[in-house]
């Protein structure tokens, strides 16, 4: 009887906890290079967030004009929303309009300096037009309003290394590894930083 019971229990409990263990955070599926998980999880009422993170994921898949639509998601909204204008730098980074995209980026974190994805944003967006240490400043920004914002972290690293930050670099990348554990670019960061630390 007490088997019968659990069993009872535990078919009640399965769906429950199918549902818990299929509910995956697009943010870390993104983390894991997972980037078509992500791309299907933009369903027509996704968060901005989840939203943005799937046109970054078909940047990866190397599909650009789907990224362009799925930027435009984000061009929908309001533009007294940042994420109008992130959605709009999105665009024009992925059509090379690199001047047009660090403005609207700008506009992004005038509208809404307290979301890291502003700046996270004008970050990618300056690093275009090669501005190291403004775009470390902007990743910086970034991490200091979402401290596990792993691919902050990872593109602050790179973009004080290219400004001879070797001290932040080293402290973004070792927060990168910690976050991110599954991510493509781990070996990459890794054998940065065991050249940093040879020297």
């Amino acid at each position: 009887m007490t088997k019968l019971l659990s069993t009872a229990v535990l078919t009640l409990l399965l769906p429950s906890l199918a549902v818990a263990q299929g509910a995956v955070d697009p943010q870390h599926l993104f983390e894991a290079g997972r980037y078509q998980q992500v791309v299907d999880a933009a369903v027509p009422d996704s968060s901005p967030d989840v939203v943005y993170l799937a046109a970054q994921s078909l940047q990866k898949l190397a599909a650009p004009d789907q990224a362009l639509q799925m930027y435009a998601r984000l061009t929908q909204l309001p533009d007294t929303d940042g994420w109008h204008f992130i959605g709009l730098s999105g665009q024009q980074l992925v059509e090379g309009q690199v001047e047009a995209s660090v403005a609207s980026a700008r506009q992004a974190v005038a509208i809404a300096p307290q979301e890291p994805s502003t700046h996270y944003q004008l970050g990618l967006a300056l690093a275009k037009q090669q501005q190291w240490v403004e775009a470390a400043a902007a990743f910086d920004a970034a991490t200091d309003r979402q401290p596990a914002f792993a691919y902050a972290h990872y593109y602050g690293g790179l973009m004080h290394y290219r400004a001879n930050r070797v001290d932040r670099m080293a402290i973004h990348f070792d927060q990168f590894l910690k976050l991110a554990p599954e991510a493509p670019e781990r070996p990459e960061v890794q054998s940065i930083m065991r050249t940093m630390r040879r020297r």
